[in-house]
């Protein structure tokens, strides 16, 4: 596969990833479908970590997303395995013997039950799992893992990933201060119906698997179901949150405990900042784009109409253009099957007023808004009218660079 440059939309570099007591990690190479890089990573999670899981909803989902569902069920979790460059996906019985197969001998190298591990996979849809590679490279993995391999491992599971994607926060509960890390990998194939392509996010909190349950779903749904790169759901969706519960804070029975409400905020800031770097770094993506949309009848109504404004291939590559078409805009409000009320709808891009209460503003200037739309930050701002409803979505502009990548995948 090319290697494509990096994305102009990139941050800096990675945060300093701080060890969590009781994870380990390792990757290592089996040579699957990547030539002189790691593309296997293992998190060794120690006795009592509880785990939560959210996964996509297309209805052609891999076998690892099939096993971690059901996995998830019982609440705790002492590995994780992540392939990259084969999605196990649309590979018949075959798909979940790889998995059971992989499961297997992962807790037998670690001493744990094979419903303990849980699995992903990313990379090319519709090919045999060389299942007997990965079984091969895990006694390695096994043997090498340290607190301090989060990067390395970070780095195995990325595709047409151009940047390594991780945040950090420290948050409070009770008087005791712990620690979140979180990375996923994910750059095209993504309009998430529950979260990123594969996302991890671990703490030395003790957390009950109801709570952590809970909170993934909500904070996932304020965070990446509020991302888009392309439109496209795709098969291997899942995100996993596991504490460890090293943390020496006051016992902590559920999502409500007011004790939470900075562990709560600190997540969702995590996550947001993870889902935001997934669409910095859409195939081909030069433009970072910030859709606002107000006015709809619900909260989830205005997800919808943002998505159908982030999503619409015209706009997109009107941002690509630098194109200030704010009709398309309109259009796509039009078009998201949400209630709207064209005569109180108003748009705005980069804080200008063009369009109040279904008309242009009299003396509209474009000159402002076109120097915005040449910029690599875009905000987009709608009203539509009809309630309190209101949602912040963010994607990227669509370039020829996405079929560049796109069209070349599998070579």
């Amino acid at each position: 596969m090319a290697q494509h440059p990096v994305s102009p939309l990139a941050p800096a570099g990675l945060p300093a990833l701080p060890v969590i007591a009781g994870l380990r990690f390792a990757a290592g190479c089996t040579g699957m479908r990547y030539k002189g890089r790691d593309d296997l990573m293992v998190a060794a999670l120690d006795p009592g970590t509880t785990i939560a899981a959210v996964t996509t909803r297309n209805a052609m989902c891999s076998a690892p997303v099939e096993w971690c569902r059901a996995q998830a069920k019982h609440g705790r979790a002492r590995a994780i395995v992540v392939n990259a460059g084969n999605a196990n996906v649309f590979t018949g019985r075959d798909g979940m013997r790889a998995v059971e197969a992989t499961a297997r001998r992962t807790a037998g190298l670690l001493g744990c039950k094979p419903e303990e591990v849980f699995i992903s996979s990313t990379g090319v849809i519709g090919m045999k799992l060389p299942v007997e590679k990965i079984v091969a490279t895990l006694p390695a993995l096994a043997s090498s893992l340290a607190t301090d391999g989060a990067e390395r491992a970070l780095r195995a599971i990325m595709t047409t990933d151009t940047f390594a994607k991780a945040a950090v926060r420290t948050a409070r509960i009770g008087r005791t201060e712990v620690t979140i890390m979180g990375f996923c990998k994910g750059s095209g194939m993504i309009a998430p119906d529950m979260a990123t392509m594969l996302g991890y996010v671990f703490t030395d909190a003790k957390l009950p698997a109801a709570a952590l349950r809970s909170l993934l779903r909500e904070t996932a749904d304020r965070s990446f179901n509020c991302m888009s790169v392309d439109g496209d759901t795709s098969t291997s969706d899942t995100v996993l949150l596991a504490a460890t519960g090293k943390a020496a804070h006051a016992p902590v029975r559920a999502a409500s405990d007011p004790a939470l409400k900075d562990f709560r905020a600190k997540l969702e800031s995590l996550m947001i900042e993870l889902a935001q770097l997934v669409a910095r770094d859409g195939e081909g993506a030069q433009k970072f784009v910030t859709i606002k949309l107000s006015g709809a009848k619900t909260d989830a109504s205005a997800r919808k109409v943002a998505l159908a404004i982030a999503n619409s291939p015209l706009v997109k590559t009107a941002i690509a253009a630098g194109d200030a078409n704010w009709g398309r805009v309109v259009m796509a409000i039009g078009k998201s099957g949400e209630p709207a009320d064209r005569d109180r709808t108003s748009v705005k891009i980069g804080g200008v007023t063009i369009a109040r209460r279904g008309d242009l503003v009299p003396g509209y200037d474009e000159t402002p808004v076109a120097a915005h739309m040449a910029g690599r930050d875009i905000l987009i701002e709608a009203e539509i009218g009809v309630g309190k409803g209101r949602a912040t979505v963010w994607t990227c502009d669509l370039t020829h660079g996405y079929v560049d990548i796109n069209g070349s995948y599998r070579s």
